[in-house]
């Protein structure tokens, strides 16, 4: 079943996440993405899932997410720890930033319950191969860090999807703890 989530146009949103059964991890590498795959980012520990709408595969791969603390960042104080929440990628922008944003500038933005604009989004570094080998992954400002690499698989499906992800961030979640949850009651 694949949802489809236009928040301004339908007023209650209902896309469901189930457990799977016995979904199968196949590597980033031998990813595909397909019409209406979803990503799940924990951020406890730090990964990110690619799952299959009907739950059969999943590809599970590293993320930075934010400091665990009180920053001041872009002219804002806040608590720099990526939040739980279920939002929708819906747009893409290109950034002149390419030290935060990676060489490419990409920044694909999360809109909190689909509708609401947020500053948080998912985006590559220009220090990733660094970052990426250091043992605490708590060091963006509140967005989710990835590969480029990943990026471009993320950005594919965001594609495939009609301009839009379904995306999940929470604490000590992953493809084998889902459970029946609805945006409406995030």
């Amino acid at each position: 079943m694949t949802s489809t989530l236009v928040a301004s146009a339908i007023g209650s949103l209902s896309l469901l996440w189930f457990t799977p059964a016995h979904p199968v991890k196949i590597p980033i590498a031998d990813w595909t993405p397909e019409v209406g795959d979803h990503l799940i980012v924990d951020t406890e520990s730090n990964s990110g899932y690619l799952l299959r709408t009907d739950n059969s595969l999943y590809t599970e791969f590293p993320v930075i997410t934010g400091q665990k603390r009180i920053v001041r960042y872009i002219g804002m104080t806040y608590n720099a720890a990526t939040p739980d929440w279920h939002w929708v990628m819906k747009s893409r922008h290109i950034k002149g930033d390419h030290i935060t944003y990676g060489s490419t500038g990409r920044f694909l933005r999360l809109y909190k319950d689909g509708t609401e604009y947020t500053h948080y989004g998912i985006h590559e570094h220009r220090s990733e191969d660094r970052m990426f080998g250091e043992v605490s992954r708590y060091q963006s400002m509140g967005c989710i860090i990835v590969q480029s690499t990943v990026l471009d698989i993320i950005e594919a499906t965001y594609e495939l999807n009609g301009e839009m992800l379904e995306v999940v961030t929470e604490e000590g979640v992953g493809p084998d703890v889902i459970t029946r949850e609805t945006l409406n009651e995030a």
